[in-house]
């Protein structure tokens, strides 16, 4: 038998004329992690949906090879059987099921006919145990947190006897400590015997787990790096996935004095009616004019909930304090409000909140701003296809036309239109939460460089992320949250990692 699990060989994949994969070559040897990168669009994902049996046999070009046999998955089932599973980003669970029903849902405990619901709790607990993860069973998986529903899944995949664990963006929703869980959890199911391609925008995870990477371009196999000659490091995996060298993720931008308070919040305080909670607590914060004002803070700290009770009170919550723009009281009881006032938010949850998948490209952008493309009533389609054109070409926006259905665009180029649409409404402030999100290192430094062309041109912008290089790396000042209060303010020049974790956990 060979010393590879898996072989594809001269995998090609066409959509409609759009070459996604052209002769790709990927090999994995048993018992390895080896980390599939590329920028978005690269091919990742369809290269794995062809190994999964999504896009079945004869629908692509190549042979994909399984411990030594050539395989024709015509479904997912077929791939299961032979002992490959893939968890997608977006995770396939029952929400008002309990864990032990979804650990085995497709594949239960049966006696005879008959499903045996006790041994089916036994067994779960196994597999639970195996991803050590301490809940009970019969919990309903809506009521866990996004880390633990991951290592459900992952129990789910260990429940059918799994040789290949496929990973697509296994820590993008998640928490350092969660990310850094389910990382050491690989690692032991590596020395289980168990297998894993891992695809990662993250590069810090690529570099600290990976055995292998191959790198995408293009829907192109350009190398594959190996740990153990110390080929893989952030600059070489950088150079091979854009093409190019980018020496500092973070552009510089020529520092300038700011100019006045566009924003300024006093004891600005948010109580969530459903949740019967204060989530946000006596803020005090301010964003000058041409100024990046960071917000860091751990997932649940109130970050995403101050930014909606800023956005017209987008989730209706009970506001106290005061809230003044360009040093006027303003009260802005919805997003339109908000709008008017020249303020933009783009979510953090693009596919969710930001945009109509269903839809083209120029639809989605002029959709915040129907006005500014409509005369009485009536949208002037030649106005909106030459606006959408404008922000395709300034963004970089990589599509074949403006009519591409944006629910096909990868996820740099889908949160690439979710920008055009909000900066069409011309904000003063734009508020960016997690802005580069499962987005690949090129798109992320697009999405930069535009921030401090915007910066230039007198806009201000406030940035919620988790990353903490990132806040580091384009803020002017932070704040840090927990708990729904602000615990600190940092210069950048006094602001590093430990100091910002030290206030987030306070």
């Amino acid at each position: 038998m060979s010393e590879y699990i898996l072989e594809m060989k001269g995998i090609s994949k066409e959509f409609t004329g759009v070459k996604a994969l052209s002769n790709v070559n990927f090999k994995v040897e048993k018992g390895e992690i080896h980390c599939l990168i590329g920028e978005n669009g690269a091919g990742k994902s369809t290269l794995m949906k062809v190994l999964s049996g999504v896009y079945p046999y004869g629908t692509y070009d190549g042979d994909i090879v399984f411990e030594g046999s050539v395989q024709k998955f015509n479904k997912i089932n077929d791939s299961v059987k032979t002992g490959i599973a893939i968890i997608y980003q977006e995770l396939a669970l029952f929400p008002d099921l309990s864990v032990y029903e979804n650990i085995f849902a497709g594949n239960e405990v049966k006696r005879g006919a008959i499903i045996d619901w006790n041994q089916t709790i036994l067994e779960a607990k196994k597999m639970l145990k195996k991803v050590k993860l301490d809940v009970n069973p019969e919990t309903l998986v809506k009521d866990l947190g996004v880390g633990k529903q991951q290592l459900i899944e992952i129990a789910k995949a260990l429940s059918k006897d799994v040789k290949l664990l496929i990973l697509d963006e296994p820590t993008a929703a998640l928490n350092e400590d969660d990310s850094e869980n389910l990382l050491e959890l690989l690692c032991e199911l590596k020395n289980q015997g168990i297998t894993c391609i891992m695809i990662s925008h993250k590069l810090k995870e690529v570099i600290s787990i990976s055995d292998k990477a191959t790198v995408l371009r293009d829907g192109q196999t350009i190398c594959t790096l190996d740990a153990s000659k110390g080929e893989i490091s952030e600059s070489i995996i950088i150079k091979n996935m854009v093409g190019r060298e980018i020496e500092d993720i973070y552009p510089k931008r020529e520092k300038k004095a700011f100019g006045d308070k566009i924003l300024e919040l006093n004891n600005w305080s948010a109580y969530d009616v459903q949740l019967g909670r204060q989530v946000v607590k006596n803020v005090d914060l301010h964003v000058r004019k041409g100024e990046i004002v960071g917000i860091a803070g751990l997932m649940g700290s109130g970050r995403t909930e101050l930014a909606l009770s800023i956005f017209g009170n987008a989730k209706s919550y009970k506001l106290q304090g005061d809230l003044l723009l360009d040093g006027l009281s303003k009260k802005l009881n919805h997003p339109s409000d908000a709008i008017d006032a020249g303020i933009a938010y783009v979510t953090e949850d693009r596919k969710g909140d930001g945009l109509f998948l269903i839809q083209d490209i120029k639809n989605n952008i002029s959709a915040a701003n129907l006005k500014g493309i409509s005369s009485n009533g009536v949208i002037n389609h030649n106005e909106e296809i030459k606006i959408a054109d404008h922000y395709k070409n300034s963004l970089y926006i990589k599509a074949p036309s403006l009519e591409q259905i944006v629910g096909n665009l990868s996820g740099g180029n889908q949160q690439k239109v979710s920008l055009g649409k909000w900066l069409f409404v011309g904000p003063k402030l734009l508020i960016l939460d997690e802005p580069t999100r499962g987005i690949d290192v090129g798109a992320k430094f697009e999405i930069y460089s535009v921030m401090n062309k915007l910066i230039n041109e007198g806009m201000s912008i406030i940035m919620i992320s988790s990353e903490l290089g990132e806040v580091l790396g384009m803020s002017d000042r932070v704040y840090v949250m927990a708990q729904g209060e602000i615990k600190g303010e940092l210069s950048t020049e006094e602001a590093n990692q430990e100091k910002i974790m030290q206030l987030a956990t306070q």
